[in-house]
């Protein structure tokens, strides 16, 4: 790709950037939220034309009009949202739009024997005749990458790979990857986190306000190095410096033998002013019980805020004793995207803004205070949030949490999709809070992220908890020893 250009109206999302990719290769993308990533790729898979610049595939000028064009010429994208049907089982998927034939009839067999050799190829688990729907987000996303190798595609773009997965799931999608690497294909890979870019890739370019940056070695590349070049100053220390806890800290929130769908007989204990950190591996159950907690899932068992009971299924009640819940699920159950950021911001307490009528000045301005203080890069507060960054809309979403003047805060993959400034920001965030006197729990599949913020940590594995960790005694092989159940 050379001196790349794409412009949108007055925004300059590319200025030239020029990067190469080799055969048998995994290249890296790194870049903070805005500084081009998406745009460069779509540019490369025919989802849309540069303003300006030239690809050269095999050393000759080509031109995508298309993403049929890209895929024909060996190009193909694999979106972090997944594009497949549900409804349809993996092997409509893998040849939907370009089944093959007897005839007038689809080849039903030579589909499936053809899908079959795909799925064995990139180590999946799933048959040819399962549904996609019903399959776990780690198997969709190898169907994914069997389509892709279908079109006998030599170059494969994945953008945020393993940001649904767990990390044993991550673990497999790495062997695929090497798989793929030692077939001679190349692979680009766009990834927020940092220590995984540096282990699965060969070399790794860095994008900043749509400019090429650097390419550095993986072998030389520190998270340190990448995240400083990236922002293009020094970050320091990533994590900020907690407040201590001592066990003299009132007691915010009491949770005693919850059971839900999916998490089972769960007691513990938050304190003002801790940050409580909640482990495991993808399916042990950690979502379910903040969802238990926050009333948006039924539940037995006690919780108790302040001294006082939590009615069970009530979202509402549970914000009126001073429970705030995150979801990790930002676009589907955090935002309403296509709705103004000023009014997502207010939309969990509504009734302070009007009991028939909206007062639409209050609700700027308090939108306006938040803007400043969580440091929301908008420029208008009645655009729909969708526009914004990721690492914006998460702070939108804490934002909406906060307005209710929570005493707890329960965040679910707080960071996840988020550029390596904006986490520092939400880090920075949450430790304030504390400090403040709020009781936080943070759920993550990143260890360091864990270890890094919080005072004690909670271990689950299968829907129960596996056992709870000191400060003192917190790292990431006592972690996965719990999360395991090796230990």
């Amino acid at each position: 790709m050379r001196d790349i250009t794409k412009s949108f109206g007055a925004v300059h999302a590319l200025k030239g950037v020029s990067l190469e990719f080799r055969p048998g290769e995994v290249h890296g993308i790194v870049g903070e939220n805005g500084a081009g990533k998406s745009t460069l790729m779509k540019i490369l898979a025919g989802v849309q034309s540069p303003d300006a610049g030239q690809i050269f595939r095999d050393s000759q000028p080509v031109t995508f009009a298309s993403v049929r064009a890209a895929l024909e010429s060996g190009v193909a994208l694999i979106h972090q949202e997944l594009n497949l049907v549900n409804d349809l089982n993996v092997a409509e998927n893998v040849f939907l739009g370009r089944e093959p034939r007897k005839g007038l009839l689809i080849d039903r067999r030579r589909q499936r024997e053809a899908t079959s050799a795909l799925l064995t190829q990139v180590n999946s688990r799933a048959s040819a005749d399962d549904r996609v729907g019903d399959l776990p987000l780690a198997q969709q996303q190898l169907v994914e990458i069997a389509k892709a190798v279908s079109y006998q595609s030599e170059i494969i773009i994945m953008d945020e790979p393993t940001a649904v997965l767990g990390r044993q799931e991550a673990e497999a999608l790495f062997v695929v990857i090497d798989q793929l690497r030692s077939q001679g294909k190349t692979i680009i890979y766009i990834s927020h986190l940092l220590p995984e870019v540096i282990r699965i890739c060969d070399r790794i370019s860095v994008l900043r306000d749509g400019e090429y940056v650097t390419t550095i070695d993986a072998a030389t590349a520190t998270p340190e190095l990448l995240a400083n070049t990236m922002v293009g100053r020094e970050l320091g220390d990533f994590y900020p410096e907690k407040s201590a806890t001592n066990s003299t800290d009132a007691i915010l929130l009491k949770v005693s033998n919850l059971v839900t769908a999916g998490a089972s007989e769960i007691s513990f204990e938050l304190r003002k002013g801790e940050i409580l950190g909640i482990a495991g591996l993808v399916g042990a159950g950690r979502t379910e019980l903040c969802e238990a907690i926050s009333g948006f899932r039924p539940r037995t068992g006690e919780v108790m805020i302040d001294g006082k009971a939590v009615p069970a299924g009530s979202p509402t009640a549970a914000v009126e004793r001073g429970i705030a819940y995150v979801s990790e699920d930002r676009k589907g159950k955090g935002l309403i995207l296509g709705m103004p950021i000023q009014e997502n911001i207010t939309l969990a307490h509504l009734r302070e803004f009007g009991k028939v009528f909206l007062d639409r000045k209050k609700e700027a301005e308090t939108a306006s205070q938040w803007r400043g203080q969580l440091s929301i890069k908008a420029s208008d507060l009645s655009l729909p949030v969708s526009s914004l960054s990721g690492g914006n809309q998460q702070k939108v979403s804490i934002a909406k949490w906060l307005e209710t003047k929570p005493a707890v805060l329960l965040l679910d993959e707080p960071t996840r999709g988020v550029d390596i400034g904006a986490k520092r920001e939400i880090y920075d965030l949450i430790v304030d809070l504390a400090k403040a006197g709020l009781g936080c729990v943070v759920v993550s599949s990143e260890m360091p992220e864990l270890l890094g913020i919080c005072h004690r940590i909670l271990v689950m594995k299968d829907h129960r908890m596996a056992g709870e960790l000191q400060e003192s005694e917190m790292n990431e092989q006592r972690i996965m020893a719990l999360a395991a159940g090796v230990a």
